[in-house]
């Protein structure tokens, strides 16, 4: 299982423990309230999710191309 919970941590974007090292608030609580609310609300949280998960590549797609000496 930890296997498994490890997979899914890495091929993740990451929001739930970005959220959670942000705010100081264990990923997995986030994790467990996101899955909650999702069912209650018939999945539009996922429309949040999806758009810090692209803010999130965005950000450091610019902060990786700042930082490539081999562009300049």
């Amino acid at each position: 299982m930890n296997r498994f919970r490890r997979i899914i941590e890495w091929n993740v974007f990451g929001v739930c423990t970005w959220i959670g090292e942000k705010f100081g608030i264990s990923t997995s609580t986030i994790r467990k309230y996101f899955i909650y609310v999702s069912f209650l609300t018939m999945g539009s949280p996922l429309l949040i999710y999806f758009f810090i998960a692209f803010w999130m590549n965005l950000r450091q797609s610019i902060w990786f191309n700042k930082r490539n000496p081999v562009r300049y």
